[in-house]
């Protein structure tokens, strides 16, 4: 390696390596528009730092001269470009880490995507960094991707930046369009709070400026980029913060030891002191802390420890300890920025999982309250969020979870949005503050429950949501049944699709996000309905298993019934006395279900019925009330 003095290991190979593993570790990213010179700066930076194998030079020599770009010439993008891909495209469509060092420093650096789809992975790569090196090719100047990749810099709190003016080689060594580029740039970044900004002016591929000043820029005075990333300070914010452990895992590997396993994400501990566990608010002193090496004295931020406390507690992934003094906060609302990540947009009244260190939620996003233009920083109305998009939301949770704003500890503040369905990352946000009104809004409590109203109803409670495309038959299954029902002396409501979209729904269209809404209102009226002892019937298409599926946890699983009321295309078209389907066809009806916007049917309801073409309505009936007695829902049997 370069930076080893070759006596030293040959002399002293222990001492070599004990100063090794004691250099200081910085985390950066490179990233920029498409082009820029991201790999080739990594692979070039492996090369000086002589981290590239005597095989992994004779592939790279090959390489270059077969699908190189350099014209035979080392292309040290190759060295980093793993993906195929990426290869034969030249560009960077993943975040590589690589792993270097030099005498005075170890580093990891990301290599981000630089086109605008692969934002997402920018972010990715962001979430660990402490310094992020911004490319810009001296040839094309700033770009909107520039100001998108700096504005997320800002955003994910890194402290440290440094821009890379790029292929000054190409542009004569220009000093004036290098101080051009610096000017534009540092008025942007003034605008976003980027304070801390080096500019460099650099070739990657010919080496200027890289480990040691260029002869082609004698009017530049500044340091190397190798130079400024060996001695820039990082603060280590996360070390001087509040002590916060997210527990990972309760460790019983016998019955006489029980611990709590997780990575110190701020602050120190110590034995003898005094912790807080959360969301139970019970706290303990610090009996051990334990690692694989033995007891520890101390134990600080970054760390992976096991945590002995000298009280038998109740303690549980995603619980968090933290100081007894300076405990994190609780809450289920937040303000939150947020960046989408996904190509399908984000849906407003969906539910979402979040998770947050090592706790899950489940998280409902409101519309949000602005879109922001990174090219103006203007905020712009939206009514959704979608590929790349970043916004302010407010997010609902179904319980309260701990938490630090995220400009105080990254990790207490920095979530992502999982797909209930598809399991997709869609979103990653940070929290800015708990909304207040979540302190001021408490539920009160009521002497008359849901179990004495349906006692004086003599039933049991329950929601039967009949879900099909337009025409299948639910409305008419749902009627014969609400009938039935009345005739035998029990309270019913019916809730239909039609119905609702004339009062509670007029505001709503038929766009997926309005659809969310539209289901998110009707689960709550039909919450309410059950609350008050009723058996409710809901006649609506919901196309999307992932609202049904938030109706069946909203309302509970022992008194949500789903009914599939399953009739082909074809015959719930023939049956269409509304004409819905033959404007569909003909342009004239946008987002309907079955033509232009799909129906997701249900994997397993509680009832499938068959409503092709020869359907009898009251035979499907019966099925339904047979359904409902056998669950018990038609017993006068309750207790109070």
């Amino acid at each position: 390696m370069a930076h080893t003095p070759d006596d030293l290991v040959a002399t002293d190979i222990e001492e070599y390596l004990r100063r090794h593993q004691h250099k200081s570790m910085l985390r950066f990213l490179t990233c920029g528009s498409v082009d820029d010179g991201k790999s080739t700066l990594i692979g070039r930076l492996l090369y000086d730092s002589k981290l590239v194998f005597s095989d992994h030079m004779a592939e790279l020599e090959r390489d270059s001269k077969t699908i190189g770009t350099q014209g035979g010439d080392l292309d040290f993008a190759l060295l980093v470009d793993g993906l195929a891909a990426e290869r034969e495209q030249g560009i960077t469509i993943d975040v590589a880490y690589r792993f270097f060092s030099t005498e005075r420093r170890k580093f990891i650096v990301a290599d981000t995507p630089g086109h605008e789809q692969y934002t997402r992975n920018m972010v990715t790569g962001a979430s660990t960094a402490d310094l992020a090196v911004i490319l810009i090719d001296a040839r094309k100047g700033v770009l909107t991707q520039t100001l998108r990749h700096s504005y997320l810099v800002s955003l994910l709190g890194i402290p440290e930046v440094v821009v890379a003016v790029n292929k000054l080689d190409l542009v004569g060594y220009s000093q004036q369009r290098f101080d051009e580029i610096e000017a534009e740039y540092r008025a942007f970044a003034d605008s976003v709070g980027l304070a801390d900004v080096v500019c460099i002016p650099i070739s990657a591929l010919a080496g200027d400026n890289i480990v040691a000043p260029s002869p082609n820029t004698a009017w530049y005075t500044g340091p190397t980029l190798i130079g400024h990333l060996e001695t820039v300070q990082v603060a280590d914010r996360r070390a001087r913060g509040a002590f916060r452990l997210p527990v990972q895992w309760v460790n019983r590997p016998n019955p006489d030891f029980r611990g709590f396993s997780g990575q110190i994400v701020g602050g120190t501990t110590h034995p003898g002191d005094r912790v807080r566990v959360l969301p139970s608010g019970r706290e303990s002193t610090v009996a051990r802390i334990v690692t694989a090496d033995g007891d520890l004295d101390t134990a600080v931020a970054d760390q992976s420890v096991t945590l002995v406390l000298a009280d038998d507690i109740d303690v549980s992934r995603g619980d968090v300890i933290t100081g007894a003094d300076d405990a994190a906060r609780l809450a289920d609302q937040f303000e939150a920025q947020l960046v989408w990540m996904s190509d399908e947009p984000m849906l407003p009244g969906r539910a979402y999982l979040l998770k947050l260190a090592t706790a899950t939620a489940v998280a409902q996003v409101a519309q949000p309250k602005y879109a922001i233009n990174v090219n103006s920083l203007e905020h712009r109305a939206a009514r959704t969020l979608r590929l790349n998009e970043i916004g302010v939301v407010n997010l609902h949770l179904d319980r309260q979870i701990p938490f630090d704003p995220y400009t105080d500890n990254r990790d207490m503040g920095a979530f992502i949005l999982i797909d209930r369905i598809t399991q997709d990352t869609v979103a990653a946000g940070m929290l800015q503050f708990a909304l207040r009104r979540a302190d001021n809004i408490h539920w009160q409590s009521v002497e008359v429950g849901k179990a004495s109203r349906a006692l004086g109803k003599g039933q049991r409670p329950a929601v039967v949501w009949f879900t099909g495309l337009s025409g299948a038959g639910k409305s008419t299954i749902a009627n014969a049944v609400e009938k039935r029902l009345h005739e035998q002396g029990f309270h019913t409501y019916l809730l239909d699709g039609d119905n609702v979209r004339h009062g509670l729904n007029a505001d709503l269209g038929f766009t997926d996000a309005d659809r969310v809404e539209n289901i998110r209102r009707v689960v709550e009226v039909a919450r309410l309905l059950a609350d008050a002892g009723l058996i409710v019937l809901a006649s609506f298409i919901a196309p999307f298993r992932a609202e049904r599926q938030r109706a069946r946890e909203r309302i509970g699983s022992d008194e949500f019934f789903e009914v599939h009321v399953d009739a082909p295309l074809e015959v719930a078209e023939a049956r269409d006395h509304k004409g819905l389907y033959a404007k569909a066809r003909r342009g004239e009806l946008a987002n309907f279900t079955g033509i232009d916007s799909p129906y997701e049917a249900p994997v397993s309801p509680e009832l499938h019925l068959n409503a092709d073409g020869a359907h009898d309505p009251d035979r499907l009936a019966d099925q339904v009330i047979a359904c409902l007695q056998q669950a018990g829902r038609l017993s006068p049997d309750i207790e109070r």
